[in-house]
């Protein structure tokens, strides 16, 4: 680990920061943007699946590993940003009123949970025979079309949740936190960056990303694990890009075989799935 008090410690921090920006930049505005251009024009299932497989792998590899190779320099400054934030008017001002509450606010807090998870799935549940998807942003092209394709849809959902959590809420306020020594410096900042990454999904995108990303941020804060945040990411991916389509277009009943045309996948009954 790098220690704060070291002058070599901080140049190998910098150039660290550096170097992953730089490299998130080119993704957000050169290599992401390009990629989803040539996704969405796409027709035939198999090179939709060979996409979203090397997406899977990358982002397992790229966001994964910069957040292993970042927290084992900077782990240190974990529970110090963590108590750096504990010690705010507004942190202090909240734990006095949980602790005022007896378990009443942790139990609303639960059941606000409970009924948006709930409330959720009713709201897909009610749009089944709707023909427009309720999104965030231009993500229309990542949506599954078929079973084959709805594996992947998992596997973006619940790697997104685990590799994004630990870059983002994670490793990289450490980082910052390493280099500033200000928590609220590193948490806009790695909030920020997270909307940015989305900008191959546009202007509502961003916006959602940074909705989502000061949420999934709050959550991290106030519980001091990142589990919850885990979770809280994979559960809205996964509505996103598995509980839609299959409760909305039903591609789980849509075979992903092909004819030899690479028209659309039809269903086993041989009716093509409708699509907007």
């Amino acid at each position: 680990m790098l220690s704060p008090d070291s002058l070599l410690s901080r140049v190998i921090m910098y150039a660290l920061l550096a170097a992953l920006l730089a490299l998130l930049i080119w993704r957000a505005v050169r290599k992401d943007r390009r990629e989803y251009q040539h996704f969405k024009a796409l027709r035939d299932t198999t090179s939709r699946q060979r996409i979203l497989r090397k997406w899977v792998l990358e982002s397992l590899l790229f966001f994964g590993g910069s957040a292993a190779v970042i927290l084992v320099l900077v782990w240190q400054f974990v529970p110090r940003m963590l108590a750096q934030v504990e010690g705010y008017p507004a942190a202090l001002a909240f734990r006095q009123f949980v602790a005022d509450s007896n378990g009443v606010f942790v139990a609303v807090v639960i059941g606000v949970v409970v009924a948006a998870i709930a409330g959720g799935v009713l709201f897909v549940v009610l749009l089944r025979n709707s023909t427009e998807i309720p999104t965030i942003g231009d993500i229309g092209a990542l949506l599954p079309r078929n079973r084959q394709e709805l594996g992947y849809g998992v596997a973006l959902s619940l790697n997104a949740g685990v590799v994004e959590e630990l870059l983002f809420r994670l490793a990289v306020p450490a980082l910052v936190f390493g280099i500033t020594g200000n928590a609220a410096v590193a948490i806009v900042g790695s909030i920020l960056l997270f909307a940015a990454l989305h900008l191959y999904q546009g202007a509502a995108g961003i916006v959602g990303a940074l909705a989502i990303g000061t949420l999934l941020m709050l959550i991290y804060l106030a519980t001091g694990s990142i589990l919850w945040p885990i979770l809280a990411h994979a559960l809205i991916d996964l509505r996103s890009l598995v509980l839609i389509p299959m409760v909305i277009y039903r591609v789980h009943r849509v075979s992903g075989l092909e004819d030899v045309d690479g028209d659309l996948p039809v269903d086993d009954g041989g009716d093509p799935p409708s699509r907007s």
